[in-house]
């Protein structure tokens, strides 16, 4: 019943950033985008890692690059996992026109059991995330490299769904 309530807890304070998100926005465009991550490699070798997460999420971004998104993907030992989250963008202008990290931060559920002390600060399955990434991007499409801690780095792919 904990989880239950705690997945509940994360979902609803993952709407009311949101919601909240274009509160903040200047003038431009806001973009609704799904995000893929089929693959994570790890910095060590453990015969339990899973290197499929299968992720898929989608994210919300304002016109002042703030953001807010929710992802499912199956953890790094094979349990059904949740990130809702919010962060920010930055273009890297100065290097490429296509070029720009992101920082996100938020709740991770689903590491439990026997993995639960797997990742710092979690608790009964609910643990608090950042996650820097390095991107690139296209048109509507883009690729990133995203730190996960010290366990490795997960390959993400996005295509822009909206924007208004």
């Amino acid at each position: 019943m904990q989880s239950k309530n705690n997945t509940l807890y994360a979902l609803l304070a993952s709407a009311c950033l949101i919601v909240a998100a274009p509160a903040v926005a200047d003038d431009g465009n806001h973009v609704l985008s799904l995000q893929l991550g089929p693959y994570v490699h790890h910095w060590d070798h453990d015969p339990d890692h899973k290197n499929t997460p299968g992720l898929i999420g989608l994210e919300y971004m304002a016109p002042s690059q703030w953001l807010a998104g929710a992802s499912f993907l199956r953890n790094s030992f094979d349990q059904p996992t949740e990130y809702y989250y919010a962060g920010k963008r930055w273009d890297l202008d100065s290097i490429s026109s296509n070029l720009y990290v992101k920082v996100t931060a938020g709740a991770l559920l689903g590491y439990t059991g026997r993995y639960e002390d797997k990742i710092p600060f979690n608790h009964n399955g609910v643990a608090f995330a950042v996650i820097p990434a390095l991107g690139y991007q296209v048109d509507r499409y883009s690729a990133q490299v995203a730190l996960l801690g010290t366990a490795g780095v997960m390959f993400t792919f996005g295509i822009d769904l909206a924007k208004w």
